[in-house]
């Protein structure tokens, strides 16, 4: 029953700290996990829609096995023989996996850039926290992909690890975070990634489904809590939470455009193509700079609330 405890001590951590520059990121070392099997795999099968598709079943599947099973085996060991050591390890982990504090951090770089320096320097900010193309973005656009990046990322690196973490410790955490990574990584409908990164695209696109739900409304309600519209963000949820090619990007990103009273999304260059996209919210204003630091209000009153109900979850998986 300890165990759910670590989810929000690690949060706090989070939240003072940030991601602990001194040791490496697990998502790295996920990260050189996927690159050394895809370089592996490609080499073994063919190069054919159907030999891409099942290297990218068996990566999917490796990388799934590694992620979730060697952090269950490391804490089944130590909660067997040394629960307290269990529960610090299990508590960092939960820490390191949460990215609020992070997102918060990058994207008031991008803040910072265009309020105090140039154009090409909030260009080059806004492109660390982005997949689009950001070479030709005016200061409107800049604003405009770190505000969609806050919300996006409200439930890919806070509230899914939270929901997943409260479920099943680390291990599923970690299980989500291999996966998110994989898409973040192979989960391209370009030449080189259409059929190998399909698998791992789809089951991000399964294992997002409720948590980016669930962040859609936890980002309503915490819009009301910080002080913004919660109605129109309701509204905005509603209508347009389907604006978007993935079934689960855009439901963060209407919420906050309807709590801010702005619009988001719409056409946007990737590899250098353009990609016709619906828009998501009303042009009731034009988006401004101080629109990162709202979007950031929103993000931790978001990450708050769900700290606090996913905390409650765990309790009651654990009771029953």
């Amino acid at each position: 029953m300890l165990r759910i405890l670590a989810l929000p001590l690690g949060f706090v951590l989070d939240l003072i700290f940030g991601d602990p520059s001194w040791i490496r990121h697990p998502v790295c070392w996920i990260g050189d996990l996927i690159s050394a099997l895809e370089k592996r795999l490609r080499k073994i099968f063919p190069d054919t829609p159907g030999g891409l598709l099942t290297a990218g079943i068996v990566m999917v599947f490796m990388v799934c096995a590694v992620c979730y099973f060697l952090p269950f085996a490391i804490l089944y060991i130590l909660y067997k023989y040394v629960p307290v050591a269990a529960f610090l390890l299990e508590t960092f982990w939960c820490y390191q996996l949460l990215a609020a504090r992070s997102l918060k951090q990058e994207s008031m770089k991008v803040y910072d850039r265009l309020v105090n320096g140039t154009l090409d320097e909030a260009r080059y900010a806004v492109s660390m926290i982005v997949g689009r193309d950001t070479e030709s973005l005016s200061d409107t656009g800049v604003t405009k992909a770190a505000v969609e990046t806050v919300a996006e990322n409200a439930s890919d690196g806070v509230i899914a690890p939270m929901l997943f973490m409260a479920i099943g410790g680390a291990p599923l955490m970690f299980l989500y975070k291999g996966i998110n990574t994989m898409d973040s990584m192979v989960g391209y409908k370009n030449d080189k990634y259409l059929y190998f990164g399909r698998c791992a695209a789809k089951l991000d696109d399964v294992a997002n489904f409720i948590p980016a739900r669930l962040s859609g409304w936890l980002m309503v309600a915490a819009s009301g809590l910080t002080g913004f519209n919660w109605k129109n963000a309701a509204r905005i949820y509603r209508r347009d939470r389907r604006n978007h090619a993935s079934p689960n990007s855009a439901q963060t990103e209407a919420a906050m455009a309807g709590a801010l009273g702005v619009q988001l999304a719409g056409n946007a260059f990737y590899f250098g193509k353009l990609y016709e996209k619906p828009t998501i919210g009303d042009p009731d204003r034009t988006v401004e700079y101080e629109d990162i630091p709202r979007a950031n209000r929103i993000l931790y009153g978001t990450a708050v609330l769900g700290m606090a109900v996913f905390t409650v979850l765990g309790f009651l998986i654990r009771l029953a």
